[in-house]
């Protein structure tokens, strides 16, 4: 029997070494940072409950805690992927924070921010009309960020309506997050002062509304999966993400608006994009040979 077939400690039958299984701590990793998600989550709710007029920084807090809440979503799942650590429990556990951080949390800020502190003086019967319209759209949210969630987890492979090129990889409707990270974005844009015009409230409810109606939609949005997934990080993006985090530390407020409504409205002219293009190949392929 040649010497590289013996049976030696740590190989198998074949003298290939296995790969050995992450630690224990290795898996505790990634719940942990989904914790602090959840914590992020509950202290947005805690300082929404908070904000008034006269001291609008609760607001602007809240709105951070769920920017951070998103960046922190972000690195659990790309440690799990990297360390090859991902359980159904750390699942499960990811889900259920995302619905209280990116769900219950914006909802709520989006909800006392944009109509709950409305001034009653000025239009008193359209500010009711505007709140209680609030607190559906507000619920609508939850409902669609909760949906969408449910349909991520029990698709096997989804595609989007509208696909993309073959091989990348792209969501279904837009990810819970990126919807916070919408309302977030805006209430930080103005450093948490709320809104105190009825007609500006209801171009609010518009945009919450729309976002709700994305997270539900088959659109595709683009998935930074293809980044991450393999061992090789070349240094053009090292850079970039570094200057991203500069200019985000400068101008944090038009730097995450713009990233905010720059992914939304991506999603939005893809699918523009693949209407117009589907339109084209129609009039071809129905004209004169």
């Amino acid at each position: 029997m040649p010497p590289e077939q013996l049976d030696l400690p740590g190989t198998d039958f074949d003298g290939v070494r296995p790969k050995r299984r992450p630690s224990r701590g290795m898996y505790l990793l990634p719940s942990l940072l989904t914790a602090a998600n959840i914590a992020a989550g509950y202290y947005a709710i805690t300082q929404s409950v908070q904000g008034t007029v006269a001291d609008p920084s609760y607001f602007d807090h809240a709105a951070l805690a769920i920017g951070l809440a998103a960046l922190l979503d972000g690195v659990d799942g790309f440690i799990a992927r990297v360390t090859n650590t991902a359980s159904d429990f750390g699942k499960e556990l990811d889900s259920l924070a995302d619905v209280i951080t990116f769900g219950v949390a914006p909802s709520l800020l989006a909800y006392i921010w944009g109509f709950r502190m409305l001034p009653v003086p000025i239009y008193p019967e359209l500010r009711d009309n505007v709140v209680h319209a609030g607190v559906l759209v507000c619920f609508l949210f939850l409902i669609c960020g909760a949906s969408r969630l449910a349909r991520f987890n029990i698709s096997v492979n989804p595609q989007p309506r509208n696909p993309g090129k073959p091989g990348k990889k792209f969501f279904v409707g837009m990810p819970i997050p990126a919807g916070a990270g919408v309302i977030a974005a805006v209430v930080h844009f103005f450093r948490g002062s709320p809104v105190n015009d009825p007609w500006i409230a209801l171009i609010w409810l518009v945009l919450i509304l729309f976002t709700a109606y994305l997270m539900v939609s088959s659109w595709r949005f683009w998935s930074a999966k293809e980044l991450t997934s393999g061992g090789r990080h070349p240094f053009q993006l090292v850079a970039l993400v570094g200057l991203i985090g500069a200019l985000i530390a400068w101008k944090s407020e038009w730097m995450l608006m713009i990233i905010a409504l720059g992914y939304l409205s991506s999603g939005v002219l893809a699918r523009l994009a693949y209407s117009w293009g589907r339109r084209r190949r129609r009039s071809r392929e129905s004209g004169p040979a």
